[in-house]
């Protein structure tokens, strides 16, 4: 049957082993614009979180002992939503690589039946990356020249060879790689020493590869059953064999990470969580990006206009609407957020001016990371508070200006009246809208319910995970939290807390790092 441009596309993505830094570029420009994700129970939140917010994300989770979805319903569900989603692209994710025992051949079979254009973007396979991440090369130079690949996942039963050439196996130097094997190990490795592989050949089960939760299981291959019965391996985990197994033990690296095998949550907002999240991740956490709250710029109503809010606190006035050209009735303009920064100078310069405008004025900030996001445009500050609040600001101006100066504070909907009550003379601009988060999917409440702690970066996101969140159903209550307003908040609703010595991300990073480090009592 002929390609139909009347419908959607479908593209075959591979996931990778689970850490979503393993995921391709091309992987991640699709899953950010698709309209349709369906995905394996493989696939890590991490990955997930990646996705278009919008999308439809449909879960086809495979158990080892039974299919929540079969693969002929998968087959026909691929269709059936690029049939009727014209132009729609939908994401069948994967995890590992589509091709490596991924049955994504028999998904493409099925859709070039049915005229469905697809794409095949690879992922990096479980095969490599997850000994990689457990110190072990599948290859070295001088103890093996070759690695093979073996599914071990057929049902074994008495005298059943498994469909596998364990005679050839047995005989090659090279390392072996068994995937989705635990359950009929104890008799794979029965069989290999029957075809003349020595019994004590190194061996290494690896659970949960390139998750927080990976563990690593040294064992021979006589030893290998009775290995899995008393540590309790489970899928799902890779077997590899062979003299490479003996280098993890010298070249293990994921495990020396400071935050390897801690799940984070981190509730900044989506556009604002990039940093933190990469600062993280390069410490050994894997992060789960969870926007409490979404910001959204105030336009102005009239050319160059910007709706006010709040002009006088005594009188609790609204202020008429003020455009940009009336700046130069302000000596200084105050910004209180990074989202106050960034809304300001989009609106300015899509009104046609541009910093200019702000010569011979004084810029203050509420701390140094809204002070660094003002140099991003060119912006250096003449005031910066200590104490990184709306209160050690307020308390900062009234020292350091006198009282004819006329004060501009930039600020979003949700800010509070400390400033105004500092300064009674001020003038408040709203430039932006702070809008909760109305729900999170099921996978990402799972994702929550099992993470080691959530990272709060506001007041507000704690409010709104309060009320979006089954609070009773998170393991752990710990929450790391940046200033005493957001500490608070978080001890209201029974969060332990630690709190960052500064109201930066960099001061937060290193109090997540010296918790976990210094036997999680920093």
């Amino acid at each position: 049957m002929e390609n139909s441009n009347h419908f959607g596309k479908v593209c075959l993505i591979g996931a990778g082993p689970g850490d979503p830094g393993l995921l391709t570029v091309r992987g991640k420009s699709i899953l950010e614009k698709a309209d349709v994700v369906v995905y394996d129970r493989l696939v890590s939140p991490g990955v997930l979180s990646l996705c278009n917010p919008k999308a439809k994300m449909v879960d086809v989770g495979k158990m080892p002992t039974h299919h929540k979805v079969k693969q002929s319903e998968i087959n026909k569900l691929l269709v059936k939503f690029a049939v009727e989603m014209p132009g729609a692209t939908v994401a069948r994710l994967k995890g590992g690589d589509p091709f490596v025992f991924g049955r994504g051949g028999e998904e493409a079979l099925e859709l070039v039946d049915a005229g469905v254009e697809f794409e095949v973007v690879p992922g990096v396979t479980s095969a490599i990356a997850v000994p990689a991440y457990a110190g072990i090369p599948v290859s070295h130079r001088g103890i093996a020249t070759s690695f093979h690949i073996i599914t071990g996942h057929e049902k074994a039963e008495a005298g059943d060879s498994l469909s596998l050439d364990f005679e050839n196996l047995a005989k090659s130097q090279g390392t072996l790689i068994f995937l989705m094997g635990i359950a009929n190990m104890d008799f794979i490795a029965r069989r290999l020493i029957e075809c003349g592989k020595d019994p004590k050949t190194p061996l290494a089960f690896i659970e949960k590869g390139t998750t927080p939760n990976q563990r690593t299981v040294m064992a021979t291959l006589e030893t290998a059953g009775e290995t899995i019965v008393r540590e309790n391996v489970t899928a799902p985990a890779i077997t590899i064999m062979g003299g490479v197994v003996e280098l993890g033990k010298t070249l293990a690296w994921k495990k020396n990470l400071p935050l390897s095998g801690k799940r984070l949550v981190v509730t900044r907002a989506a556009k604002q969580s990039s940093g933190i999240t990469a600062r993280l991740t390069a410490l050994g956490a894997e992060v789960i990006e969870t926007p409490m709250i979404e910001t959204r710029d105030v336009f102005p109503c009239c050319h160059a206009g910007l709706r006010s809010g709040i002009a006088n606190s005594s009188e609790n006035k609204v202020a008429e609407p003020v455009e940009f050209e009336d700046l130069k009735n302000f000596d200084i303009l105050a910004f209180t957020s990074t989202n106050g920064v960034e809304s300001f100078f989009k609106q300015l310069f899509a009104a046609g001016y541009d910093v200019r405008v702000l010569a011979g004025k004084k810029i203050a900030s509420v701390g140094k990371i809204t002070e660094k996001k003002l140099f991003e445009y060119g912006i250096r500050c003449d005031y910066v508070p200590k104490d990184h609040t709306g209160e050690g600001l307020g308390l900062l101006l009234r020292e350091v200006v006198d009282d004819e100066s006329r004060i501009l504070l930039l600020q979003g909907n949700l800010a509070d009246d400390t400033l105004l009550k500092l300064l009674p003379k001020a003038t408040r601009w709203i430039v932006y809208e702070t809008l909760p988060v109305a729900e999170l999917p099921d996978w990402k409440h799972e994702a929550i319910a099992s993470a080691d702690a959530i990272v709060f970066a506001s007041s507000s996101a704690v409010e709104n995970f309060a009320q979006i969140s089954c609070l009773s159903s998170i393991v752990s209550r710990l929450s790391f939290c940046i200033g005493r307003m957001t500490e608070a908040s978080a001890k209201k609703h029974g969060f332990e807390t630690v709190t960052s010595d500064e109201t930066t991300m960099d001061s937060l990073v290193k109090k997540i790092v010296e918790y976990y480090t210094m036997g999680e009592n920093a």
